[in-house]
């Protein structure tokens, strides 16, 4: 069965945006961005592969999942499709119909669609964010990867945004990168599940 795999950036404090929802003070290392091409050359949105030398054929992933707020900055710079080498899935209530025939919007509950796309032959799932969606989905993430910045933000949008529900996981491996950011790779513990 493949995984769903939350690969995101996030600060020290645990926030991946702003309060508004823009990542930028998160600044895009050449070392993060070789770490990205060789490790997860998927989350490299399709216009800028090219430029960045990824012309084979996905490695790790082979779907992409993300909420209406993720997938909105994309759409206001006018790009459709920002992982057209991907499978793109939106999940949304207030989007009714897709603006591009390559992306798919949900708005079924994510974790049974989730389950459903994970008992599905293929590579693994990207799960790309929002906080909300991803606070939603943590039943059935399988693995985190944090690229951890050397950031305080004090408040913005959280890493998963849900109720209070500790979560377990497994550290699986820590590579610290010149730049200051750690890429944290984690396991969900399903043998001790959530805590409290």
């Amino acid at each position: 069965m493949r995984k769903l795999v939350y690969f995101v950036a996030a600060t020290v404090d645990g926030f991946i945006a702003a309060p508004d929802g823009s990542w930028d003070f998160f600044v895009l290392h050449d070392d993060v961005t070789a770490y990205m091409v060789e490790r997860y050359p998927e989350t490299v949105p399709t216009h800028i592969r090219s430029a960045v030398g990824i012309t084979a054929p996905n490695q790790a992933f082979d779907t992409v999942l993300m909420g209406r707020g993720t997938y909105e900055p994309a759409l206001a710079e006018g790009v459709t499709s920002p992982y057209a080498h991907l499978r793109q899935v939106v999940f949304s209530r207030t989007m009714t119909e897709s603006p591009d025939p390559a992306v798919q919007v949900v708005a079924d509950d994510p974790v049974a669609f989730a389950e459903k796309l994970k008992r599905e032959p293929g590579l693994d799932i990207w799960l790309a964010g929002g906080g909300s969606l991803a606070g939603a989905l943590l039943p059935a993430i399988d693995e985190l990867v944090i690229k951890l910045n050397p950031v305080i933000a004090g408040s913005g949008i959280p890493l998963a945004a849900a109720g209070f529900h500790p979560h377990r996981l497994t550290l699986t491996d820590a590579t610290p990168l010149p730049s200051g950011v750690v890429v944290l790779r984690y396991s969900a513990d399903r043998d001790g599940g959530s805590v409290g």
